[in-house]
């Protein structure tokens, strides 16, 4: 499932190519015919993220909310759009550009009144402006679950997958395991920061890269990460690997159903 710097760097992709442009809205798929053929023709006036949602909005009150899940994808490219497929869910195209939208968990037509309910059941983003870390923190420190099932909870947090609840709590020696409520608020101000500064750079670079300066490839000497999901990461998805800065070996467990990369060396705090 893409993070949360994915999903606002698709709002500005979107942004980019049809704000302000009448575009033409299809659904290939049929899924969501009703709904694109109220919007065809009318401007994308702003899009927006929180967490793992996109909005894209149409008018002043109409947007289309969309949740990519395990197997969304997008799809953008220049135009003339090529003949669709049947697995097209939404087809934007306009003058210079097209974008299809696969295989989304969701992909509705809401108002106001409607998306501000998903906000409201959304943690703070460390990505939005309007983000407080504070309303996470009040969660977080009285909870007994562990620091890494929270850092999951879109509740909590919206945004923080896997990989940046992996690397954010070996980057600052957090055991995974510790309760919620053992985290200290300076403790959790670090977290925070460094999510904030992770996350806007995978959306500046549209990859996440996790490991500081000296850690890197070439300051080590050592070969780059060959992987699906590209980047320099400390933890996730090296089990059995040395640690790159104790030499231990990385550990992977299920947690919150989804897979736990920790060094126990590191991360004892």
């Amino acid at each position: 499932m893409p993070e949360g710097h994915t999903i606002h760097r698709l709002a500005q992709d979107y942004a980019a190519r049809f704000t302000g442009r009448a575009t033409h809205v299809t659904s290939p798929q049929g899924k969501f015919s009703d709904a694109a053929a109220l919007l065809t023709g009318t401007p994308l006036t702003h899009t927006e993220a929180h967490g793992k949602h996109l909005f894209l909005g149409f008018g002043t009150d109409t947007w289309v909310h969309i949740h990519l899940g395990l197997f969304g994808k997008v799809t953008f490219g220049d135009a003339p759009a090529p003949p669709p497929t049947d697995t097209v869910r939404l087809r934007l195209a306009g003058p210079t550009a097209y974008v299809d939208l696969r295989g989304p968990t969701t992909c509705a037509l809401i108002t106001d009144p409607e998306k501000q309910a998903i906000h409201n059941r959304l943690g703070p983003d460390p990505l939005r402006e309007d983000a407080d870390p504070d309303t996470a923190y009040h969660r977080v420190s009285r909870s007994r679950t562990t620091i890494a099932a929270l850092l999951m909870d879109q509740k909590v947090i919206a945004g923080v997958g896997n990989v940046y609840r992996a690397e954010v709590l070996f980057r600052h020696g957090i055991d995974p395991y510790r309760a919620g409520r053992d985290i200290t608020p300076a403790e959790w101000q670090k977290i925070w920061s460094d999510l904030v500064t992770l996350m806007r750079e995978g959306v500046r670079t549209n990859r996440i890269d996790t490991v500081r300066p000296e850690h890197t490839p070439e300051a080590m000497g050592r070969p780059p990460r060959v992987d699906d999901h590209g980047g320099e990461v400390y933890v996730y998805r090296r089990t059995h690997q040395p640690c790159h800065l104790c030499g231990d070996e990385i550990r992977t467990a299920d947690l919150a159903a989804r897979n736990l990369f920790w060094c126990p060396t590191c991360q004892q705090k």
